[in-house]
């Protein structure tokens, strides 16, 4: 593999509300390094959280994990949208509906992008408890690049008192070996 601790450090959402919502998770997070394009440097706690938006679903299981990539943005976003598809994620047929594997790209450095195609910083981020929680387990000072803040900070301001985050029981990591 090659030297990246040149490349961007990024930030991935995972979540699932269908079938074994862990192994989806934890599979869609194994798929991010089987190319060898990218290292997975830290994983927050997994959580079950409560659906958002579109509320008539079953709880989540959502996490958060750091790597860095050699893939360029538009190039990591097909990447994590082919990993969906191979774990079974069909066309969205109700917007922030059930889900398979949810992989979204949150940060990609201190990158700010607004495509018709791809927002980064996640456009959402800052108002999802699921999100920040997770990413605040890894590093709670990570500044979110266009808002100025860090993520601690965004959390700790989050007043939705309908969103519930609640850590899962000690499940394994792919960083302790916990792994298929």
């Amino acid at each position: 593999m090659a030297d990246l601790s040149d490349e961007p450090v990024v930030y991935i959402s995972v979540g699932s509300n269908l079938g074994d919502k862990l192994e989806n998770c934890l599979s869609g997070i194994a798929a991010l390094t089987d190319s060898g394009k990218s290292t997975l440097l830290e994983t927050s706690r997994f959580y079950r959280t409560s659906p958002v938006d579109y509320t008539e679903q079953d709880w989540f299981v959502n996490a958060a994990v750091k790597i860095r990539t050699t893939l360029a943005p538009l190039n990591l976003l097909d990447e994590l949208v082919a990993i969906q598809q191979r774990r079974g994620r069909k066309a969205d047929m109700i917007r922030f509906g059930p889900r398979v594997l949810d992989l979204d790209i949150l940060m990609y450095g201190d990158r700010v992008i607004r495509t018709p195609r791809l927002e980064i910083p996640h456009p959402r981020m800052h108002k999802r408890a699921f999100v920040l929680q997770p990413i605040c387990d890894i590093d709670p000072t990570i500044i979110h690049p266009a808002l100025g803040k860090t993520v601690g900070d965004l959390l700790g301001r989050l007043n939705d008192d309908d969103q519930r985050v609640v850590p899962l029981d000690n499940p394994p990591t792919p960083l302790q070996g916990g792994m298929p």
